[in-house]
């Protein structure tokens, strides 16, 4: 049958969509998006944001690996390191806010196709980089050109897959996203001994520029350009939901901490505290980052199993919270553990994004998706900024000993940090005032919300997420 004969017999609401495929614009008529099921929709909507997602987190990863080179070619320190390295996260925490209205309004093909070529040209110029300005100007445009990376694939997952089915679909993209940490490891350093840190950042800028190509060809779209700002609510009203903010601290301490050393420190740490070699090193980076991508489908699992069973995925986020922090509390009290086993606790709260936009996705309609992941990432990217600098700044404040930092340096600089995630889970896990407000009085205290929230059905939730903003706010 004729996709123009099927279309005749669809709902009102159905008949105004289009789907297209890459430039040619293939019209399917009236077929809405749902209709594209299986193995063709993994192939043309999950796995094109998989690989930018892979490319993302390998760009996230990397300084790691190339940080010893970089710093006895150009001559830089654990701050410069640090900022340097950092510089990725600010933009990214800068472009949130206006890539996420880009995504709700233009759709994540074509935002995340045109900021990928954004991010090859930053790898090339990572690559032509010859002092400390150049690297962290070419940093930060790296930063800037995945900063749709996450949130276009969380995008296209709740446009395309079944709300129930969010959190479990999250968890496969960050699973295959996180091997871009594991490629960063032993596969890029067998690159980096043939062809030095300039020639794998020439590599990263072609294999950039052509995923951005794959994206823009290969991945349907509903028609979204130009489409106007939803009715209920938007950026100031999720901005001004209670719900949304006892939430993001703890998310972002945790998860932006856990990128953060990951990203770079863990590296340090290994080689200056525990006293491994170079090789040593890259096989528990490798380690670490095969842990990060097991996490993201154990806790996307995880996070689907207790949805069926009536837990809330804040419960859930809370627990994994508590583990990191125990994780960290066994390095900076340097308890007599395998080295490396608290370093693959700390990996997998680096995929609890994946419980954590599974909570944003029941909170608001999939129409404010991009805007609400969006004000998260912020606090995401903005704390692993925040961490992995401030943690550099430090180190500094210590003298090396043959190239290494003291064990105090690192256990001071480390439980600085943790300090802040055990007040973000404080303020997590703090009663509300339950006392009256102006804006409550027809659809009761923004508390009880909250609270209903955390013991809701998942139905109930899903209904909830569908209910005007301004019930929940400060």
């Amino acid at each position: 049958m004729r996709p123009a004969e099927r279309a005749s017999g669809r709902a009102g609401h159905e008949s105004s969509l289009s789907v297209t495929f890459g430039r040619k614009g293939i019209e399917a008529g009236s077929k809405g998006h749902r209709e594209i099921t299986g193995w063709r929709l993994a192939a043309l909507v999950f796995l094109p944001f998989a690989l930018g997602y892979f490319l993302s987190y390998f760009f996230r990863t990397i300084n790691g690996l190339v940080s010893a080179p970089l710093a006895a070619e150009i001559g830089l320190n654990a701050a410069d390191l640090g900022l340097i390295t950092a510089a990725y996260f600010l933009v990214l925490a800068a472009a949130q806010i206006p890539v996420g209205m880009m995504l709700d309004r233009y759709g994540p093909r074509r935002v995340q196709s045109a900021l990928l070529v954004v991010a090859a040209l930053g790898a090339e110029a990572f690559a032509r980089s010859t002092g400390p300005l150049s690297l962290l100007l070419s940093r930060a445009l790296i930063g800037l050109g995945v900063a749709a990376a996450l949130t276009a694939g969380l995008k296209a997952i709740v446009l395309w897959f079944p709300r129930e089915r969010v959190a479990l679909v999250n968890g496969y993209m960050v699973m295959l996203g996180a091997l871009g940490a594991v490629s960063a490891t032993l596969p890029a350093e067998a690159i980096l001994a043939k062809t030095g840190w300039r020639g794998l950042f020439e590599i990263l800028a072609i294999i950039t520029a052509g995923a951005a190509v794959l994206i823009y060809w290969l991945v349907p779209e509903g028609e979204t350009k130009g489409s106007p700002p939803p009715a209920v609510g938007g950026l100031r009203s999720i901005l001004r939901d209670v719900r949304f903010w006892r939430i993001a601290p703890l998310s972002g301490a945790c998860i932006g901490s856990a990128w953060s050393l990951q990203g770079l420190w863990a590296s340090a740490w290994l080689a200056d505290v525990e006293g491994m070699t170079r090789a040593q090193v890259m096989t528990a980076l490798c380690l670490t980052a095969l842990m990060l991508s097991l996490g993201a489908w154990m806790l996307g699992a995880l996070a689907n199993w207790t949805r069926r069973k009536g837990l809330s995925p804040e419960h859930l986020l809370a627990m994994v919270a508590v583990l990191f922090m125990a994780a960290q509390l066994a390095l900076v009290w340097r308890l007599p553990v395998p080295a490396i086993a608290p370093w693959l606790i700390i990996a997998i709260v680096g995929a609890a994004t994946v419980l954590s936009f599974a909570i944003i996705s029941d909170y608001y309609p999939k129409e404010l998706a991009g805007r609400a992941n969006g004000a998260l990432n912020v606090v995401h990217f903005g704390w692993g900024f925040l961490a992995q600098y401030g943690i550099g700044v430090l180190l500094t404040q210590w003298p090396q000993s043959n190239g290494h930092y003291p064990v105090i340096a690192y256990q001071v600089a480390f439980g600085v940090n943790l300090a802040l995630q055990a007040a973000a889970l404080i303020w997590f896990a703090a009663p509300r005032e339950q006392g009256p407000r102006s804006s409550d009085v027809q659809s009761g205290s923004a508390t009880k919300i909250v609270m209903a929230d955390l013991v809701a059905a998942p139905g109930e939730r899903r209904a909830r997420s569908q209910q005007p903003i301004s019930q929940a706010r400060w």
